[in-house]
């Protein structure tokens, strides 16, 4: 049996449901814009990839010690789909599950979770806080320098640009591509 597709404003009023700090929605809506800019890139299901992004840290606020596995709860007895449980899990990889990233959208996910948070950063560091003329040079100094952004682990997203055999400057740069599409909702135009 096909688990019907969720619309973006039920993966919102879930989220929602759970979480009620601003920086943490933010941040969903980051990686929920980062998602569906790579889903469109590779061709996939824009608001599947972007429901995902979304819900990726969906227990952090209320079981910061349990994250994903209360997600993992909480989504199965929701009845959600299989694979959407396994793509939000795998962007916990060495750090909280043991589930590897293994299809692109997982890649993505795991390798832009981080990185959004850096983007973000670096934003909030600029006179205008506008993420329209950032460059991504401005991004990969602030990433080569540890003590800026200092809880953002770059070593997972180092890990994630190899899985994706990617570049992490071409990774930066649709990162904030991504962001540009959906900078009014996240408060940086």
């Amino acid at each position: 049996m096909e688990v019907p597709k969720m619309k973006r404003e039920e993966a919102l009023a879930l989220l929602l449901e759970y979480n009620s700090n601003d920086s943490l929605i933010r941040h969903a809506y980051a990686v929920e814009a980062v998602m569906r800019h790579f889903a469109r890139s590779f061709g996939e299901d824009e608001e599947y990839w972007g429901n995902i992004g979304l819900l990726h840290d969906l227990d952090y606020e209320k079981y910061p010690d349990q994250h994903c596995s209360m997600t993992k709860v909480i989504l199965e007895e929701r009845r959600f789909d299989e694979k959407m449980i396994r793509a939000i899990l795998s962007h916990g990889y060495g750090l909280c599950t043991d589930i590897k990233p293994e299809l692109p959208l997982e890649k993505v996910l795991y390798t832009i979770d981080e990185l959004t948070g850096l983007i973000m950063a670096t934003v909030y560091m600029r006179p205008d806080k506008s993420i329209r003329e950032l460059e991504m040079k401005s991004v990969l100094k602030k990433f080569k320098t540890p003590k800026f952004a200092a809880g953002v682990n770059r070593e997972v997203i180092l890990s994630g640009c190899t899985m994706l055999d990617r570049s992490v400057e071409e990774i930066i740069q649709e990162c904030i591509n991504g962001m540009r599409e959906r900078a009014d909702i996240l408060g940086i135009t």
